[in-house]
């Protein structure tokens, strides 16, 4: 339970909420297909959580880290039981994809073997792309745009431009949670010679993307109020905004920055169901 870092999981359930409310916006809601979705979103992010945990246990860049339990690089687990787990969560996400593609369209096979390769070659592979400062890239198409236009589409039959729109401060917030999470790891990631964005930018402009990341959300959806007045409720999580920009700002490091991590959970959970709520009341 603690190698499928359950606090991770609102990353999962939030974009799949928010495409739910914009097809439920439309009249278009159809509630197994976003129960399919979600069980796809919420296996994927538990194996990319094994996956990770694998993958970087092998390599032996967990052994200085700071945050949630790592299973192998503890010895919490063997290698071989980690990848069956991370395997495991990918079939089941499989699974419940192909049933969602069988009923919507084929394409979305395409769409689910990229999700899974993504998840997969995050830290997995011999060329990793989390160890080339794109991880951020990858949370944001694959937790963001691909999550909450996809949820939106398999109960629509069609894309729309305000699911689109919904998409890019869901993975802003998921994009806040990696980085805020490389931001803590890069001492042990300098060593280790994992090049994420945290390293590569350095430890200031990391804390002012971190910023970035959590406060532009609410911009963009106050932009989306013409369309759907009510996803100014969004401005009511702005107070959790707050204390944890507030503590990247001032320098806060090391284990200080799990309670962030924490915290920008909480945020974007309270944000995408006040998001949620505006879209499917948006008429």
């Amino acid at each position: 339970m603690a190698g499928a870092r359950p606090r991770t999981l609102p990353a999962a359930i939030v974009p799949v909420a928010v495409g739910s409310g914009a097809a439920a916006g439309y009249g278009d809601f159809v509630g197994w297909r976003a129960a399919l979705a979600l069980v796809v979103a919420l296996a994927l992010q538990v194996g990319v959580n094994y996956a990770n945990d694998y993958s970087d246990g092998i390599r032996g860049t967990d052994e200085q880290r700071v945050g949630p339990v790592r299973l192998v690089a503890s010895g919490l687990a063997t290698p071989r039981q980690v990848l069956g787990a991370a395997l495991g969560s990918f079939l089941v996400a499989g699974v419940a994809g192909l049933v969602l593609a069988a009923a919507v369209s084929w394409w979305l096979i395409v769409l689910g073997a990229a999700a899974i390769g993504a998840a997969w070659f995050y830290t997995g592979g011999s060329r990793p792309y989390g160890y080339r400062a794109l991880g951020e890239v990858s949370v944001f198409a694959f937790f963001g745009v691909g999550a909450v236009a996809g949820t939106a589409y398999v109960q629509m039959d069609r894309l729309t431009w305000l699911a689109v729109a919904a998409s890019v401060p869901v993975g802003l917030l998921a994009c806040a949670l990696l980085v805020v999470n490389n931001l803590r790891d890069i001492p042990s990631d300098e060593v280790s010679g994992k090049r994420t964005l945290a390293v590569v930018l350095g430890d200031r402009r990391t804390r002012v993307l971190y910023a970035s990341c959590v406060s532009v959300p609410f911009a963009v959806a106050a932009a989306m109020a013409p369309a759907a007045p009510l996803t100014l409720l969004t401005l009511l999580a702005a107070p959790l905004a707050i204390p944890p920009v507030r503590q990247v700002l001032s320098r806060v490091a090391g284990r200080g920055l799990v309670a962030v991590l924490g915290q920008t959970g909480r945020l974007q959970l309270a944000f995408g169901l006040l998001l949620t709520a505006g879209l499917i009341f948006r008429r």
